[in-house]
């Protein structure tokens, strides 16, 4: 039932959602529906719970990584564009975070904290001197919500014939276009696996934000 209220909630957001449809979406009846959720803000309370603790378990697993911080920024912006991307619970939390009036704050509020810890914390060292690490998470920031917008377009888009187009990899070349520094050094970072290992190739050089200048 929370699967199906996901759907539901992702593509007609939660006005355009009703329990009549979710219950033909779940092909149970609505007195089943009722039984476990009497109202569809209980449902929707329900759909968000879940997204946004699949939102948290990414950023916990990157904090505990210990990875510096500007890869740990990366990886966090990877591994919840994965999510936004393959699961509808989590697309579901994003907007109904912005949708339900009686929910106080943006889903970008689970990972702000985070972000701020990083900023002070202090250790860029793959920044150059001038760079400042508020513009990074603020970038992040812009990316994420950025790449929300993109996936939700794909998935509604979506079609057996013309299969979407992988967000993550995408960010991840505008991550590697915004770090490179000369020539074709690259950054070569990809997100964390669900084993938690780290899809990444081995560093070659380290990444500056931004082209240095031509000396």
């Amino acid at each position: 039932m929370v699967k199906a209220a996901a759907k539901e909630f992702d593509r007609n957001g939660y006005e355009g959602t009703s329990l009549a449809r979710v219950s033909r979406s779940a092909n149970i009846s609505i007195g089943a529906l009722t039984f476990h959720f009497a109202s569809k803000g209980d449902l929707a309370d329900a759909v968000l719970a879940q997204g946004l603790l699949e939102a948290r378990a990414v950023i916990e697993c990157v904090r505990a990584s210990k990875t510096p911080a500007l890869e740990s920024v990366i990886e966090l912006t990877l591994s919840l564009v994965r999510l936004l991307e393959e699961d509808d619970s989590v697309r579901a939390a994003a907007r109904l975070t912005r949708e339900r009036t009686d929910f106080a704050r943006d889903w970008s509020f689970e990972w702000a904290p985070f972000m701020a810890e990083l900023v002070a914390q202090g250790q860029w060292d793959d920044l150059r001197p001038s760079a400042d690490p508020k513009v990074v998470t603020a970038l992040a920031d812009y990316l994420i919500t950025g790449a929300e917008v993109q996936v939700r377009r794909r998935v509604q888009a979506q079609t057996s014939e013309c299969p979407r187009e992988s967000s993550q990899a995408q960010l991840a070349e505008i991550w590697d276009m915004a770090l490179c520094r000369k020539g074709n050094q690259r950054f070569p970072y990809r997100p964390r696996s669900d084993s938690g290992t780290a899809d990444a190739a081995p560093r070659t050089g380290q990444p500056g934000l931004g082209p240095e200048p031509v000396t």
